[in-house]
């Protein structure tokens, strides 16, 4: 084929979250005149992990220097806060605690200090008394205050970018789950459920959940897996307990946060999550079984292999996932206040986490191009705080393949 005769579009995006709808709302900016066009299986737009998080803008405090969670999530925060202020989307920039509760911890908030230093970002140290000025029903021997975090309403901004990357001139389709994916030495052709084909120069995979079956559809191989981990929540009835965000000091050695107490926009409190595996990729209830996807996690090496040198810490998440009495015991070490009554159920999001295949957590944003493919593999939280910086690196990449011809 030659030019851009034959095709439908330039740039086929499969993902209508946020990381996908950054893409191209990137690409519309960046080179005017692409034609995009963006394929999302749902009937809106961030209908899964985009839609179903704390809404927390991070400051990138947690993230090993120079990685690209680091770089993205600083950058993306800045971002963030500046594109919700130009459309008047709900957000606050709050700052956040990170609470030392036990001895143990003490290291390893310090070293959450010299990390956020390194990474530019202003880091306070406090004392219990000072914690009771920024928290008063929050208890700890000693704790950071990062004044850079904030919340907003992700779903909101997705929109939004849908909208903007519309008025660009790209499309957006929902309804369309592609079923198929044939790729030739001129391009790509994708099949949806419905029948449609799409013919492009090049596909983008931003399909979350389901980037891993995207990429072997493209014929590539992604080298990893994602185990799908349901986050529980709980809504706080007494939220005057608490004023803005507290977290826990993180176990290093995971990539969850544990369960911490987040107001969001609306004035409510989420407590959690907690993490859990999934039963399916789109498991947001112990309800929610797929034996195909199960089947396919329980084949997956590295699903073995994290269990083996994380069941400890998965004891513990799946003891409070059954159990309220030891989620509200878990959360009364940041808030002594809260009774078991206080926590009332709330809905649960469902992380895309990428497992290789001896068992290593994906710790970092991967993307990996193929021929005539970009294909986004892990983008779990901060992912939807960096998602304009990532659709930045996502849109020059797949550029780069239609330069080249």
């Amino acid at each position: 084929m030659d030019g851009r005769a034959g095709f439908d579009c330039d740039v086929l995006v499969i993902g209508g979250g946020i990381v996908g709808l950054s893409t191209a709302y990137a690409i519309t900016r960046a080179a005017p005149g692409t034609r995009v066009v963006v394929l999302e299986k749902e009937a809106g737009p961030a209908r899964h992990q985009t839609g179903h998080n704390s809404g927390v803008i991070h400051s990138g405090v947690y993230y090993r220097p120079g990685s690209l969670k680091a770089r993205y999530a600083v950058r993306g925060a800045a971002e963030m806060v500046k594109f919700c202020a130009e459309y008047g989307i709900a957000h606050e920039v709050t700052g956040k605690l990170i609470v030392a509760t036990r001895r143990d911890e003490l290291p390893r908030l310090h070293a959450l200090v010299q990390r956020g230093r390194e990474n530019g970002i202003p880091v306070r140290e406090l004392g219990p008394a000072q914690i009771m000025e920024y928290e008063p029903q929050v208890r700890g021997l000693a704790a950071i205050h990062v004044g850079t975090t904030g919340v907003c309403d992700f779903t909101a901004v997705a929109a939004q970018l849908a909208e903007s990357v519309r008025a660009a001139g790209a499309e957006v389709r929902y309804g369309a789950e592609v079923t198929a994916v044939d790729r030739r030495a001129w391009g790509v052709a994708v099949r949806t459920g419905a029948g449609e084909v799409v013919r492009a120069r090049a596909l983008v995979n931003c399909a979350g959940l389901q980037c891993d079956r995207v990429a072997r559809l493209a014929g590539d191989d992604p080298g990893m897996r994602i185990v799908p981990f349901r986050g529980e929540y709980f809504e706080l009835a007494r939220p005057e307990l608490v004023r803005g965000l507290v977290y826990p000091v993180p176990d290093p050695a995971f990539p969850f946060l544990g369960v911490h107490l987040t107001r969001s926009v609306g004035g409510g409190v989420h407590v959690g999550p907690n993490a859990v595996p999934a039963l399916a990729r789109e498991g947001y209830r112990w309800s929610d079984v797929r034996p195909g996807e199960l089947a396919g996690t329980l084949g997956w090496p590295g699903s073995w292999r994290i269990a083996r040198r994380h069941w400890r810490y998965g004891a513990g998440e799946l003891h409070r996932s059954l159990s309220k009495r030891a989620f509200a015991t878990a959360v009364r070490r940041l808030l002594p206040a809260v009774t078991d009554a206080d926590l009332r159920p709330a809905a649960a999001g469902v992380r895309a986490q990428a497992v290789l295949r001896d068992g290593t957590l994906a710790d970092d944003f991967l993307i990996r191009r193929g021929t005539r493919t970009v294909h986004v593999l892990n983008a779990p939280s901060p992912a939807a705080t960096a998602s304009l910086p990532i659709g930045r690196e996502v849109a020059a990449r797949v550029l780069g393949v239609l330069a080249e011809g």
